[in-house]
C-alpha cells in the first residue's frame, strides 16, 4: 500500500506541474500533450515517467537539449513524500484523504505562488469541495457544515488582519490568495488552530523574509507557500499543539 501510494504521489505531483504551469499560463490543461516549452517536442511515453524520465534525460530534452528545470522531479517527490506521510499517520480514513488534498494544495502553491505569486483560485475551490465531500462521507452532513461555518469565520479574521497590517504598513500586508486560502484553514483545523496556522507561517517565513528584505529593495515575499505548509503541519500534528495551546493558556 505505501509503495501504490508513493507512485499515486509521484504521477499525481507530475500532474500538478502540468496544472500549475498551465494556469498561470491560461492553457488548457488537457491539450496540447505535454512538450518542451522551448522546441515544442511532444514527450514520449518513456519521457514522461516523474523522476525516472529526468535522470535517464539528465536533465535536458531530448531534442533541443534545454535544460529541464528541478522543479519538475522536485515536485512530483515532495508529493510522492507527503503522501506516504499521510498514509503512514492516518491510515486510509478521512483524515488520509483530506491529508492528501492538503499536500496537493501545498505542491499547487509551492509551484505558482514561488513562481508568479500567485494562489490559484481554482486550486482553492476544488480543495474546498473535496474537503466538504470528504467530511460529509466520513463526518456527516452537521460536522461538514459546521466546518464551513469555521471557514468562513477564519476567512473573515484574516481579512480583518489584512486590512490592520494595510493601514499599518501603507501597502498590501497580504495576498488575496493568502485570504482565500484561510478558508481551507478554517475548513480543517477549526478555530484556535486556524487562528494558530498563520502565527505559525509568519514564524516560518520570518529568516527569509529577513533575507528577502535585505536583497530585494521592493521586499516582496511569497507568503503562500509558508502558509500552505504551516497549514499541513498544524494539520497533521493537531491534537499535539492544541495540547501546547491549552498548557500555554494555563501557564498565563
Amino acid at each position: 500500500m505505501i509503495i501504490f501510494i508513493f507512485i499515486l504521489g509521484l504521477l499525481l505531483g507530475s500532474f500538478y506541474n502540468v496544472v500549475g504551469i498551465r494556469l498561470l499560463k491560461n492553457e488548457s490543461i488537457v491539450k496540447p500533450r505535454s512538450h518542451c516549452p522551448k522546441c515544442q517536442h511532444q514527450l514520449s511515453w518513456y519521457e514522461n515517467i516523474p523522476v525516472i524520465s529526468y535522470l535517464f534525460l539528465l536533465g535536458k530534452c531530448k531534442n533541443c537539449k534545454q535544460k529541464i528545470s528541478l522543479m519538475y522531479p522536485a515536485m512530483e517527490l515532495l508529493t510522492a513524500i507527503l503522501f506516504m506521510i499521510s498514509y503512514l499517520l492516518f491510515g486510509i480514513s478521512g483524515e488520509f484523504f483530506i491529508a492528501i488534498i492538503l499536500s496537493s494544495l501545498v505542491v499547487l502553491i509551492f509551484i505558482t505562488d514561488s513562481k508568479d505569486m500567485i494562489i490559484l483560485d481554482e486550486a482553492i475551490i476544488v480543495s474546498g469541495v473535496l474537503i466538504f465531500i470528504i467530511k460529509i462521507i466520513f463526518e456527516g452532513i452537521i460536522a461538514a457544515l459546521a466546518s464551513i461555518s469555521y471557514g468562513f469565520l477564519i476567512f473573515i479574521f484574516i481579512f480583518s488582519f489584512m486590512l490592520f497590517g494595510n493601514f499599518i504598513f501603507k501597502k498590501e500586508s497580504l495576498g488575496g490568495g493568502d485570504i482565500k486560502l484561510s478558508f481551507i484553514a478554517g475548513m480543517v483545523l477549526g478555530i484556535p488552530l486556524g487562528i494558530f496556522y498563520v502565527i505559525l507561517g509568519s514564524f516560518l517565513a520570518f529568516p527569509y523574509a529577513i533575507y528577502v528584505s535585505i536583497k530585494n529593495e521592493d521586499g516582496i515575499l511569497p507568503f503562500g507557500p509558508f502558509l500552505a505548509v504551516s497549514l499541513l503541519l498544524c494539520y497533521c500534528n493537531s491534537d499535539m499543539i492544541l495540547e501546547f495551546l491549552k498548557a500555554l493558556l494555563n501557564i498565563t
